[in-house]
C-alpha cells in the first residue's frame, strides 16, 4: 500500500474530508458511492462498481456484455458507442 503522506482529522460527527488529489486519482464525484471495508486495522475505500455495470454507460444489467475474461463489461448501447468511437479514429 502506498502511503500519500496526506493527514486529516476525524471531526465531531466521524467525517474526514478525502483531498482533492486522492479524489482525482481515483475518479470520484460529488455523491459516487465508496465502499468501506475493514482490513485488520486498517480503513479501505473503494470507488464502489456494481457487478454486471457497463464501463461506458454505467448501465447494470445481467445481458451486459463480459468480455477479456471479465475485464471489461459493456451493454449493447457501450458497446456501439465504442465502436463508434474506434470508428472516428
Amino acid at each position: 500500500m502506498k502511503s500519500t503522506g496526506i493527514l486529516r482529522k476525524v471531526d465531531e460527527l466521524g467525517r474526514i474530508t478525502l483531498p482533492i488529489e486522492l479524489r482525482r486519482s481515483l475518479s470520484l464525484d460529488v455523491k459516487d458511492p465508496v465502499e468501506i471495508f475493514i482490513d485488520g486495522d486498517q480503513i479501505i475505500l473503494k470507488k464502489y462498481k456494481p457487478n454486471m455495470a457497463c464501463a461506458v454507460t454505467g448501465e447494470v444489467s445481467d445481458d451486459n456484455l463480459v468480455l477479456l475474461g471479465g475485464k471489461l463489461v459493456l451493454s449493447i448501447e457501450g458497446a456501439k458507442k465504442l465502436i463508434d468511437e474506434i470508428e472516428l479514429k
